[in-house]
């Protein structure tokens, strides 16, 4: 349907308004009106944003966030094999993706223990998603859309996971064409038992397995809504760490309420990177510039051997954070009276908040109590972020 964009377009032949042309514009303007924003529960679901990083060896239970935002690499069991986790330039042709993300097998491990399990997942607060109506007669359906590509073909699982209720729900995917891009949609049905919680903590997890023991295959794939079932979770899902030519990428993923799928929804990068400060923060990173030294924010001297520091955060964080920090000697300095005091690292401090966050040293460090300076880093590894992580 060809939309018409301005007076030009709506004459037709003989210089008159093409009524036509008039219907198809008004019909599509009022289907892009019925189109609601921020209909994509996912964050980062193009994977263009990673804060922490492009790319990192993850495995031996090391689970936890490590490259691209939003995306968490859990293992369980004891698993052998090595990952690569990255962002990937790799993507769709034509589908207006830049980035995706790409789980690279680098340790193989042929034989799976019965309790290991390899899953990438992303966890969802609960106060977002209280117009999915779950637990109530009117829940809503729930449909997965995304792009994958991957070297081995074979049964995938997708499941959800409602952590407030103990329940789940799976399905399958299959990747039918070696190292192709193809498109895949999955519906899950609504749940009519079990409301999620009202709150910022972890009430649904999408999962996506990319290896599972015997734990959880040796069951009925959990097809429908029921009460958590190892053994129904990932029945059928093919070992992608069998081999170190396995690979996978994914990337725009889009969970939306319905039973259809829309075009995904693309955010500006700016929108997009905010939604993900809300969990991760960045204070200070100018080794990413390329520099070794870099201002990162003003303090005091609160006596002559502890100095303080407090941290507006850019958007307002879940929750009270942790401090994610490279620490080592020398790493960090505070400049105060035309002298550097140099110091290691930061605790955080009692009066820290989802506002404001407050880090303090009180090792290796003497001045005068009062007075004022500013830090920076003292070393190219020096890194500090505010985590408030699911």
């Amino acid at each position: 349907m060809t939309k018409a964009r301005n007076l030009a377009d709506l004459l037709n032949a003989d210089g008159q308004i093409d009524n036509a042309d008039i219907a198809d514009n008004t019909i599509a303007n009022a289907k892009l009106a019925q189109t609601p924003n921020f209909r994509n529960i996912i964050i980062n679901g193009d994977m263009s944003i990673a804060q922490r990083g492009t790319s990192v060896n993850v495995g031996n239970n090391d689970n936890g966030y490590h490259t691209i935002d939003r995306w968490l690499f859990f293992e369980s069991g004891s698993p052998t094999a090595v990952f690569t986790m990255s962002q990937d330039t790799d993507v769709p042709t034509g589908q207006g993706f830049a980035k995706s993300l790409k789980m690279d097998c680098a340790t193989a491990q042929g034989s799976l223990g019965a309790s290991d399990l390899i899953r990438i997942e992303q966890r969802l607060e609960g106060q977002n998603l209280q117009y999915l109506k779950k637990g109530t007669s009117s829940a809503e359906s729930l449909t997965m859309s995304f792009w994958v590509k991957s070297n081995k073909t074979g049964t995938y699982i997708l499941e959800l996971s409602d952590a407030d209720n103990g329940r789940h729900i799976a399905n399958t995917y299959t990747i039918d064409s070696a190292s192709t891009w193809e498109k895949k949609i999955i519906t899950f049905a609504g749940d009519t038992t079990g409301t999620l919680d009202n709150d910022n903590a972890n009430s649904l997890t999408l999962r996506w397995w990319l290896s599972a023991g015997t734990n959880f295959t040796s069951g009925t794939l959990a097809t429908s809504w029921q009460a958590n079932d190892n053994a129904d979770r990932a029945v059928g899902q093919v070992n992608l760490a069998d081999s170190t030519s396995n690979y996978i990428n994914i990337t725009g993923v889009q969970l939306e309420a319905g039973t259809t799928a829309s075009d995904f929804e693309f955010l500006p990068y700016d929108v997009n990177l905010q939604r993900c400060q809300r969990y991760y923060q960045i204070l200070a990173d100018h080794a990413s510039d390329g520099a070794t030294t870099g201002s990162f924010g003003t303090g005091v001297y609160y006596s002559t051997n502890v100095v303080y520091a407090s941290f507006p955060t850019i958007v307002n964080l879940r929750t009270q954070p942790t401090v994610d920090q490279v620490s080592g000697t020398d790493y960090y300095v505070f400049y105060s009276n035309a002298d550097g005091d140099f110091f290691s690292g930061f605790s955080l401090g009692n009066s820290s908040n989802s506002r404001y966050v407050e880090l303090r040293n009180s090792t290796n460090v003497s001045g005068t109590g009062g007075d004022a300076g500013f830090f920076r880093t003292g070393n190219a590894d020096a890194f500090i972020a505010f985590d408030a992580e699911l």
